[in-house]
C-alpha cells in the first residue's frame, strides 16, 4: 500500500511519521530540488537535523537539473527507500526538473512519499501556481485533491473561483498533515481547510 504525506512543514510531519509505521533505522532519502534557489545542500542538512529524532538513516539526493533527474542511481534510491522526502521551495522549478524523467517516474510510484509545503501541490494533476493562485498543470503523481498552502484570503478566493466546484481544494496550514493511502485522504494533524468551490467539504 502506497502512503503519501502532505505537510505544511517538515516539523509537523515528523511528529506523526512514527505513528504511520516509520521505524527507527528506516532508509530515508531527501530530495531538495525545489530549494535550488535558496540553498539545496543547506536545506538537506536542515531536513536531516529535523528528521534526526526519528532515528532514520538520511541520504540527500541533491537533484537540481533535468540531467541529474535522469540518473539511474537517483531513481533506484527513490524506489527502494522507506521514506522519500521532497522539500519545500520553488514548486515550478521542481515540476520542470522532474517532469518526464527517471526521478519523476520513481516519485510517482514511491512507497512512502512526504511532500512539504508548496511542493505538495505539484504532485496532483491540477496544481496551484504559488505566484498568484491560478490552477495550472501538475505532475499527476497522485489523485483526488488540489493542494495549496495557506495564502492571502483574496488569493484563495481567486483559486476557488477558478477551480469551481469540480475539484476538492485542500489548504494546508504550517501545522497540517494530510495522509493518503491508495487514494483515500484523511487529516491526521493540524489545521486543514477543505472546500469545493465556495462550499465547505470533507476529505
Amino acid at each position: 500500500m502506497a502512503t503519501t504525506v502532505l505537510a505544511g512543514s517538515l516539523g509537523a510531519a515528523v511528529a506523526v511519521l512514527g505513528a504511520l509505521g516509520l521505524d527507527a533505522g528506516a532508509d530515508c532519502v531527501v530530495v531538495p530540488t525545489a530549494a535550488a534557489f535558496t540553498g539545496a545542500t543547506e536545506a538537506t542538512v536542515r531536513a536531516a537535523e529535523t528528521l534526526a529524532p526519528l532515528g532514520v538513516r538520511v541520504e540527500g539526493l541533491v537533484v537540481l537539473t533535468r540531467e541529474e533527474a535522469g540518473s539511474d542511481y537517483v531513481a533506484r534510491r527513490v524506489g527502494e527507500a522507506d521514506l522519500v522526502v521532497v522539500l519545500d521551495g520553488a514548486a515550478l522549478h521542481a515540476r520542470a526538473v522532474w517532469r518526464d524523467t527517471a526521478l519523476g517516474a520513481a516519485l510517482a510510484v514511491a512507497h512512502r512519499l512526504l511532500a512539504v509545503g508548496d511542493v505538495a501541490s505539484l504532485l496532483f494533476a491540477v496544481m496551484v501556481d504559488p505566484r498568484g493562485g491560478a490552477p495550472t498543470t501538475g505532475l499527476g503523481y497522485r489523485d483526488g485533491l488540489v493542494v495549496t498552502r495557506r495564502t492571502a484570503q483574496d488569493q484563495l478566493t481567486r483559486t476557488r473561483a477558478l477551480l469551481g466546484d469540480e475539484e476538492t481544494l485542500c489548504v494546508l496550514e504550517q501545522d497540517a498533515v494530510v495522509v493518503g493511502e491508495d487514494g483515500a485522504w484523511r487529516v491526521v494533524a493540524g489545521s486543514v481547510e477543505v472546500t469545493r468551490g465556495e462550499s465547505p467539504a470533507t476529505l
